[in-house]
């Protein structure tokens, strides 16, 4: 069924208000991420290719966590243009109220939602994931690495000449279980192998329990207790888990088997699936509350006053979300109410401006 001639008019404007918007956000948030790579680099150098790659790598991840506002400032926008031609009165006038227009907006919102939370995020994963990457290269920390696959958790490290790779089977707060460290000189050659049922890494200096020690000479020896020297703690290595933007959709759901299978908490990776899961809902339910503030705005109020208004509310509505989740920490809730919360929040708003919304 074709859309009638003033729905395809609002559905176009809407598209193309929104585009605007994300170019404008987009290019500040180049800007703001441009100079933090340009400091990152001052002392190398590498020139100004490398800051101008990696923020153009990295800018995307940012983009699609300011999209709820991005929705809402462009919401206003649309009711701005609007309101200038006088189009709503004209609507209106032929019939066609407030709600249906608002109806439009939301859906084609949420259609929308849709295209960003599968093609763009999974893009914007994957660039992170690049950007991260080559940003390693030119770090202090690109001699050491770890991650967790079916195996279990693998680090890389390199510390007073020595070549560390470590295996553990299980992780649990600051103690690895079954490791094996084999160690190696600067050219590779095997030094020895340390294995021990358990190792507390709270600290740089890991404290293993009955460890055993094979040497490339074929010695072989048994030490109670033994001081192992490292670039990782438990706080670190947690660090490295924590930047999930970089994971697709299905490279999370891979990563939670694997944390479930090292004994690895998935909290953070829960997080971020509800987080995917309930994104679509959050940028729909932006242009309802949008919608439902301009209606109810007197419309000669000047553009900087809705800009304000906007900013405000996404200020307000960041620290709703903030709130929410230090609540779900603190009161030990479920990631999947911690999330609702504030879309309940604004839903309730939104439900009671929906009343009398065609009388606007």
């Amino acid at each position: 069924m074709q859309l009638k001639t003033y729905k395809k008019y609002l559905v176009k404007n809407f598209i193309f208000i929104l585009a605007e918007v994300t170019v404008v956000f987009f290019v500040l948030i180049f800007i703001l991420n441009l100079l933090e790579e340009i400091n990152f680099f001052k002392s190398t150098n590498e020139g100004f290719y490398y800051p101008i790659i990696l923020t153009l790598l990295n800018a995307p991840s940012t983009l699609y966590d300011i999209f709820p506002f991005i929705f809402l400032i462009a919401t206003q926008f649309f009711f701005l243009k609007m309101t200038e031609k006088n189009e709503v009165s004209i609507f209106k006038n032929f019939g066609i109220p407030n709600f249906q227009i608002l109806s439009l907006l939301v859906i084609t919102s949420f259609v929308l939602s849709l295209l960003i939370n599968t093609v763009f995020y999974n893009l914007s994963s994957n660039l992170k994931y690049t950007y991260l990457n080559l940003k390693n290269n030119f770090s202090n920390d690109n001699k050491y690495l770890a991650f967790i696959n079916d195996n279990g958790l693998w680090i890389k490290d390199e510390i007073n000449n020595k070549i560390h790779i470590i295996s553990s089977a299980k992780l649990v707060d600051d103690t690895l279980f079954k490791v094996q460290i084999t160690q190696f000189n600067s050219n590779f050659e095997l030094v020895k192998t340390i294995y021990a049922e358990k190792a507390n890494i709270k600290k740089k200096t890991w404290k293993i329990t009955d460890a055993s020690i094979s040497g490339y000479d074929n010695t072989y020896q048994i030490k109670k207790e033994l001081n192992f020297e490292t670039n990782f703690n438990s706080i670190k290595l947690n660090s490295y888990f924590g930047n999930l933007q970089s994971l697709s959709f299905f490279e999370l759901l891979d990563a939670k088997k694997n944390y479930n299978n090292l004994g690895y908490s998935t909290e953070q990776i829960e997080t971020q699936l509800q987080k995917i899961y309930t994104y679509p809902f959050y940028l729909t339910i932006m242009t309802l509350f949008s919608c439902i503030i301009m209606f109810n705005i007197k419309q000669n109020k000047p553009k900087i006053f809705h800009l304000i208004i906007g900013i405000m509310l996404s200020v307000i509505i960041y620290y709703i979300n903030l709130f929410s989740n230090v609540l779900g920490q603190s009161l030990d809730l479920s990631n999947k109410f911690s999330s609702i919360v504030p879309l309940i929040i604004i839903g309730l708003f939104c439900g009671v401006g929906l009343v009398t919304i065609n009388e606007k």
